[in-house]
């Protein structure tokens, strides 16, 4: 971790060291699962493979320990178990403010078009020319602290236009689609989750994945509906959210258009079917090992100890005892303990995505140094 990353965790949270002992479930949660997982992300971390979205610089440690990792590509439980008792040292992360806080995300699938039509009007777009991503930490000249985006004008660099401005036109021909959507709603989902699959009316699957953001801060609308009084937190699900979307639809476009956030997408043509979408690491995602992070933080490839609840339905849940691996991040991700576990793709995994909202004990394995 970087002396920055390290003091800035230190000043948010309290941290401790602890035995595996300590780690309720952990002698019975699968580790050669977490472990081909993990494997996913040291086969990038060796081959210093570009991240989608840059996180904290791995520990030497932490490449170290991948490239031994890599040397047994296969391990059963049991010697997957051993192998992180022997490299990594658990380390709780307490924020100041009380819990860790974890919710869920997906990859969602809705039915689309490549050509706009009566149908399907609303379109995903790609990528703008213009688009200048500020990297994780910096700012440029004429640009607010936090903003994360920018264009270049005759005098250096402007903020670029919010969700409002472009869904108004303010790019022109830049803005250019690469799949249309029958509902707002719909659009508005896949930018919060940052990948989809499009099914097409030749009953062919399209993928879409996160191509660059505006750098505009997020806005949960899920929250604001609440504090309008529109909803109650205890029983909101996702598919609550997306028929008051599509029940109220001028509320709703007002209401998504405080979240000035806006994401810009690429056809993934890379991925096979049987593939999760691509994290902020710039690799595939495991449906229930992989987790999102504040990547200013955090480095891709640690594994985190969850230890919590995940819901069945609004009344019943299972307990959450499990590792995962940093392998991804997300606008809303931010503070040493939280984190967004990902389910999957498909409704199913909307549905439990949807539920997830809960405490959570947050516990980094670090890299143990070389002995």
């Amino acid at each position: 971790m970087s002396a920055a990353a390290g003091s800035a965790r230190e000043g948010q949270a309290r941290l401790e060291p602890l035995p595996f002992t300590a780690l309720a479930g952990w002698d019975q949660d699968d580790h050669a699962a977490a472990y081909r997982a993990f494997l996913r992300s040291c086969r990038a971390l060796d081959a210093s493979s570009a991240e989608l979205r840059p996180a904290q610089a791995p520990q030497e440690d932490l490449l170290r320990i991948c490239r031994e990792a890599l040397k047994t590509p296969s391990l059963g439980k049991t010697g997957a178990k051993r192998f992180f008792e022997t490299h990594f040292q658990p380390v709780a992360v307490t924020p100041l403010s009380g819990n860790g806080f974890l919710t869920g995300y997906y990859e969602p699938e809705f039915q689309g078009s490549r050509t706009r039509n009566a149908t399907y009007r609303v379109p995903l777009l790609d990528r703008p020319d213009d688009l200048v991503t500020v990297p994780q930490g910096e700012t440029l000249p004429g640009l607010q602290p936090g903003l994360q985006a920018a264009r270049r004008s005759k005098d250096g660099y402007e903020p670029y236009p919010d969700r409002a401005a472009i869904e108004e036109g303010a790019l022109g021909s830049r803005a250019k689609p690469i799949v249309y959507l029958s509902e707002p709603g719909e659009a508005f989902i896949i930018h919060v989750q940052g990948s989809a699959r499009i099914r097409l009316s030749d009953g062919t699957v399209m993928r879409v994945a996160y191509a660059g953001r505006n750098g505009r801060p997020y806005t949960s609308i899920g929250r604001l509906l609440v504090q309008q009084g529109e909803m109650d937190l205890e029983t909101m699900t996702l598919a609550k959210l997306m028929g008051w979307l599509k029940d109220h639809p001028e509320p709703a476009k007002a209401l998504m258009r405080r979240n000035e956030s806006y994401i810009f997408f690429r056809e993934a043509r890379e991925l096979a079917p049987e593939d999760g979408p691509i994290g902020g690491a710039g690799i595939p995602l495991v449906p229930g090992r992989s987790l999102a992070v504040d990547r200013s933080l955090w480095a891709y490839g640690l594994p985190v100890w969850l230890d919590g609840q995940l819901p069945l339905t609004l009344d019943e849940a299972e307990p959450l005892r499990r590792l995962m691996i940093a392998q991804d991040t997300g606008s809303a991700i931010v503070g040493p303990a939280r984190g967004d576990f990902f389910f999957g793709s498909g409704e199913e995994a909307g549905r439990r995505a949807g539920l997830l909202r809960h405490p959570v004990r947050f516990v980094v394995l670090q890299p143990k140094p070389r002995s």
